[in-house]
């Protein structure tokens, strides 16, 4: 058992089994389709959404251990013994610093994208750092870290599905329509009954990218390039506009809570980040990965790094960081500093378009990468057959897609999910740090294996890239910190009584006996 456990798969037949005419998918995407793949996934809600949060902070109604990050737990009880001294009631506010917390964040993801560049240069395979594991660190591993690959990509799919209602509603609005609200928001909000029927749009939404991800990537891909293309020209017709509308004295103070604050923007924001993974998910889908998955990730991460800076800026120039506490100028900062500081109609409507094909592609990419982890996870043999089988005519793996779907749709049209972005936060932060493990690894147990391309100044990066996750890590809540043990010993349990059984390392007990030797 512990021999499975740790057992590794080779690279060479995990690239084998993905040329299997049952299991191979079409090879459609360039350079430039996987990084507008990246930026796809990574500007979406969380731009217009949570730039406004983590410049505020965060307060809570009332005061628990609960609601305390990790690190200042950590600290209070090392300093002085107990957690008093701990803020139990809210996050500190980053300020227009949250600037820093951007590029802090992007410096974090540069070191890790640096490790799944390698990576995927060397194994060309769906699933990312699910598969990764698999190659470098062993079964178990890879269960884990896939499980937490389907929590990240699901839950945070559903709160853009939610976050898209509202903003399509808005949208609506600016012509004189409306869906009423019965039918445009969740069921069940706050934890309470909100007085709705469903959340159609939230719902719809999902069906309808899944007929797209279904039909095929090419099709995915030409879609999603149109919608980064205008969601990009909204960005700069904001950056303009806004920049007209600065005071400067809205900068200060620049940083109301020193680099505590920074730090937890930085925790937040986060979530922004999060899609260059799902760049790495299309490595089998790639013409040439050795050479496009580096300049996809690299790329996606540089141009959003610029437009996110360049956005907080300008944002906490035109309104004080203190007015997006709650409330719209909460939920839609963006959009509610253009109304209030009353810019042109025209300058709003391209942001709130802006907004809505943000989450559309976001959406699109993400459930993209959910079904190729599934799918890669099923060839594994720790999932069941069918979220690998693959579509006779598109060469998809409809079943994973349609799964994915109402995985993500039904919940959309319920509930609303407060803690998505905290969730999908430490899921992906403990990806990263299996990959950079699983490069320092690699490093020495295959050194002259052929890799497209290579961490510099191995293992000190991928070293790097591990503390600053973790750094990041500690600045979450502990009620995150619970939730996610909570998952992964569901997974766990999961892994035992299924997956273990019908991998191909399982040894049945009888057959283990039988080769064991005799005292």
């Amino acid at each position: 058992m512990s021999s499975q456990l740790l057992q590794t798969k080779s690279i060479d037949k995990l690239i084998s089994e993905s040329e299997q005419p049952e299991h191979r998918l079409r090879k459609t995407l360039g350079p430039w389709s996987l990084t507008a793949l990246g930026i796809g996934a990574i500007i979406g809600s969380g731009i217009f959404v949570l730039t406004g949060t983590a410049a505020a902070g965060q307060q809570f109604v009332g005061h628990s251990i609960l609601n305390a990050q990790m690190m200042d737990l950590v600290f209070s009880l090392l300093r002085h013994g107990h957690i008093s001294a701990a803020a139990l009631g809210g996050r500190p506010a980053a300020g227009p610093a949250i600037a820093v917390s951007f590029i802090l964040v992007a410096v974090a993801c540069s070191f890790a994208g640096l490790c799944y560049a390698e990576l995927a240069s060397m194994i060309p395979i769906a699933g990312s750092a699910y598969t990764y594991s698999y190659a470098t660190l062993g079964e178990i591993f890879a269960w884990i870290i896939g499980w937490d690959l389907i929590l990240e990509y699901a839950v945070s799919n559903v709160a853009v599905a939610v976050g898209f209602s509202g903003y399509f509603n808005d949208f609506l609005r600016l012509f004189g329509w409306a869906i009423p609200d019965r039918w445009a928001e969740p069921v069940i909000s706050g934890g309470h009954w909100s007085g709705a029927y469903f959340n159609l749009p939230g719902f719809l939404i999902v069906v309808v990218l899944t007929v797209l991800l279904v039909r095929g990537i090419r099709e995915s891909a030409e879609t999603n390039n149109i919608m980064v293309a205008i969601k990009i020209g909204a960005i700069l017709v904001f950056i303009a506009a806004g920049s007209l509308l600065i005071h400067p004295s809205n900068w200060h103070p620049f940083a109301p809570n020193g680099f505590p604050g920074i730090l937890t923007g930085g925790a937040i924001v986060f979530f922004t980040y999060i899609g260059f993974d799902s760049v790495s998910t299309a490595a089998e889908e790639s013409r040439n990965p050795q050479r496009d998955m580096p300049i996809g990730i690299i790329a996606s991460l540089i141009v959003c790094t610029i437009l996110y800076v360049s956005v907080a800026i300008v944002l906490l120039g035109m309104m004080k960081y203190t007015a997006f506490a709650s409330g719209q100028a909460a939920d839609a900062p963006v959009a509610y500093a253009l109304r209030v500081l009353h810019a042109s109609h025209f300058v709003y409507v391209m942001v709130v378009t802006g907004a809505l094909m943000g989450m559309i592609s976001s959406l699109l990419v993400f459930q993209y990468g959910q079904t190729r982890i599934w799918f890669a996870m099923s060839r594994d043999g720790l999932l069941p057959p069918i979220f690998s089988a693959v579509h006779k005519k598109y060469k998809t793996p409809h079943w994973s897609s349609w799964i994915a779907c109402f995985a993500v749709a039904l919940p959309a049209g319920i509930i609303d999910i407060g803690t998505a972005a905290d969730l999908s936060n430490i899921g992906t932060l403990f990806a990263f740090i299996l990959v950079s493990i699983g490069v320092i690894v690699l490093r020495r147990t295959q050194p002259d294996r052929p890799r497209g391309f290579r961490v510099p100044f191995s293992p000190w990066f991928p070293i790097i890239s591990v503390i600053m996750c973790l750094l990041l890590m500690m600045g979450l809540l502990v009620v995150t910190w619970l939730r996610f043990i909570v998952w992964l010993i569901l997974g766990l349990g999961i892994y035992w009584f299924y997956s273990r059984k019908h991998s191909e390392f399982h040894v049945p007990v009888a057959s283990a006996l039988e080769n064991s030797p005799r005292h």
